[in-house]
C-alpha cells in the first residue's frame, strides 16, 4: 500500500502540466505582477538534459536545481535566449527535482525528473 502512494504521489508532482511560477519585475526589486507562465520542460523523465522553453529572454539569469527536500544541486549563471535554456543533469541522481529561474525580468519555478 505504502509504494503505491508513493508512486501516486510521484507521479502527481511530475504531471504539472507545464504551468510555472512566475513572478515578474521592474527593475527596482518590487514586483509588477505574479501569476502562471506557461514553460515547456522536455524530456520529462530527463537523463542527460533537461530543456526549457517559454522564458524571458535576460542577459543574466541565476539557474538553481533542488532537490525535494530542498538541497541545492547544480547553479549556474546564464544568459537566457531564444527564450529558452538547455541544463545539463547527467549527474545527477535519480529523482525529482525544482528548477528555479530568477533574473529581473522573472522568476520561474517549475518541476521535472531526472530519470
Amino acid at each position: 500500500m505504502g509504494r503505491v502512494v508513493a508512486i501516486f504521489l510521484i507521479l502527481a508532482m511530475c504531471s504539472f502540466g507545464g504551468q510555472a511560477q512566475d513572478t515578474s519585475y521592474n527593475g527596482n526589486g518590487s514586483s509588477l505582477h505574479t501569476g502562471t507562465q506557461k514553460v515547456k520542460v522536455f524530456p520529462n523523465p530527463a537523463t542527460n538534459v533537461v530543456n526549457i522553453l517559454g522564458l524571458k529572454n535576460s542577459n543574466r539569469a541565476d539557474i538553481m536545481i533542488s532537490d525535494v527536500y530542498g538541497n541545492t544541486r547544480l547553479q549556474y549563471q546564464w544568459q537566457i535566449k531564444n527564450n529558452a535554456i538547455n541544463i545539463p543533469v547527467a549527474n545527477l541522481d535519480t529523482g525529482i527535482y525544482i528548477v528555479t529561474i530568477i533574473s529581473q525580468e522573472q522568476k520561474v519555478q517549475t518541476k521535472f525528473y531526472k530519470k
